[in-house]
């Protein structure tokens, strides 16, 4: 079937951007939009933005033209910082940009120059489910969006509004649909997924929509979880963990640092025990688990003592895939009126992060090597084990969304090398 001629869109950040960004494909494919580049942009560090201005400068550039349409939190928070730009058309705003009338008034020329209301005033979650995605053998499935708690350092609460959960039927129901399209595997999405259900009659918790999902779609192969609080223990997603190996072992977790006066100070709920704990538990229920954590360095007052203990905690903690956030202060966040780091010391600590985590990866793919793994072929014979490590498989051309068993013979750097079990002699 021939698909809709569906404008450009660039997405920076998070895995639900790159969810929404297929929502805000099809919907302004379908209302005729036509000659637009969609920039959907991150918040989340000032790097996040540049990246996004730099994006924006070289659209107008290449298509001199073309609507240039930009959404996302850093349009949500600051509309009027990026009207101002030169190269801009538009402005919507993170709700606005997934209403099917945006993008009509837009493909109209009916749409105002900002179309961005008040996030806050939002008590549901949008109602789309997309039901496939292009360019990626995986799908991302929102079951929340926004955030209740207020980090020192993070705006993202004021780009995405407060938590709102989507319900289970409707996620269920959305699943469904993916299934029937083909997927494999689900990733469910969201800013804060950990709250999921704590808006709902009956306060259900993340474990049990896991569960439904899992009885109710015997079919679904694959379903990951994207990142996790550590501060709210879920007994039932444990229990998952343990007795239902599609939900794949591999748990990211929003760490942020190691340092208890440090985890304070970022006004977190959790402190450095807690992550240990949560990991030691999961351990215990899957044993082939890996863990992933995201880690800000250098963050306002941070010593080098503190530093050492986010180091030692990752090494306690058996985290393995680092993603490490240099920190950079956010505007009109508490954290960016503390007294701040000197630029060169927060890189250096970013490289001792990101050189640890290079470390502790390779550990942990050593361990693989000799064992067999079940892989999500996504593109040119590379994908993804169950625990997330980037496999290569070793024989000729398998076309992508391809699941095989494979046994690991050898790591070349970040990456495994495998052969068909099938084909092993």
């Amino acid at each position: 079937m021939a698909r809709r001629n569906h404008p450009e869109v660039q997405t920076f950040g998070c895995r639900l951007n790159i969810w929404e960004s297929e929502v805000i494909r099809e919907q302004a494919g379908a209302a005729g939009l036509q000659d637009a580049i969609i920039v959907n942009t991150c918040a989340v560090t000032a790097e996040a933005e540049r990246q996004a201005r730099q994006a924006i400068r070289k659209a107008r550039r290449t298509h001199p033209h073309a609507q240039i349409i930009v959404t996302g939190c850093a349009a949500q928070i600051a509309p009027d910082s990026w009207a101002a730009m030169p190269e801009v058309t538009h402005v919507l705003g993170n709700h606005d940009k997934l209403q099917q009338r945006s993008w009509a008034q837009l493909a109209a020329g009916a749409a105002p120059d900002l179309l961005v209301h008040d996030i806050m005033e939002l008590r549901e979650t949008a109602s789309h489910m997309v039901d496939h995605f292009i360019g990626h053998t995986r799908a991302f499935l929102q079951v929340q969006q926004g955030c209740d708690h207020r980090c020192t350092f993070c705006v993202i609460p004021y780009g995405r509004g407060n938590n709102r959960s989507s319900p289970a039927a409707d996620i269920i129901a959305a699943a469904r649909q993916l299934l029937a399209n083909g997927c494999d595997e689900i990733v469910l999405s969201g800013v804060d997924i950990t709250s999921w259900g704590s808006d709902i009659a009956g306060r259900p918790r993340l474990g049990n929509l896991v569960r439904r999902l899992l009885k109710e779609l015997p079919d679904l192969q694959r379903l990951r979880l994207s990142s996790l609080d550590p501060a709210e223990p879920d007994a039932e997603l444990m229990d998952v963990l343990a007795d239902d190996p599609r939900l794949m072992p591999h748990l990211h977790i929003s760490a942020q640092h190691g340092d208890d006066l440090i985890l304070r100070r970022m006004k977190r709920r959790h402190l450095c025990r807690d992550i240990i704990r949560f990991c030691d538990e999961a351990r215990r229920r899957r044993p082939d688990v890996a863990f992933g954590a995201d880690i800000i360095a250098g963050f306002p007052t941070e010593t080098e003592a503190a530093h050492k203990q986010t180091m030692a905690m990752v090494k306690d903690a058996g985290i393995s895939y680092l993603h490490v956030f240099p920190y950079s202060p956010r505007p009109s966040t508490p954290a960016a009126d503390m007294p701040q780091l000197d630029g060169a010391v927060i890189k250096q600590r970013a490289a001792d992060l990101r050189q640890l985590g290079s470390s502790q990866l390779h550990q942990h793919l050593d361990k693989l090597v000799g064992s067999t793994d079940s892989l999500l072929v996504e593109s040119g014979n590379v994908g993804h084990g169950k625990n997330f490590a980037k496999i290569r498989l070793d024989q000729p051309f398998v076309p992508a969304s391809s699941i095989v068993e494979v046994k690991i013979y050898q790591r070349d750097q970040d990456l495994l090398l495998a052969r068909a079990v099938e084909n092993w002699d």
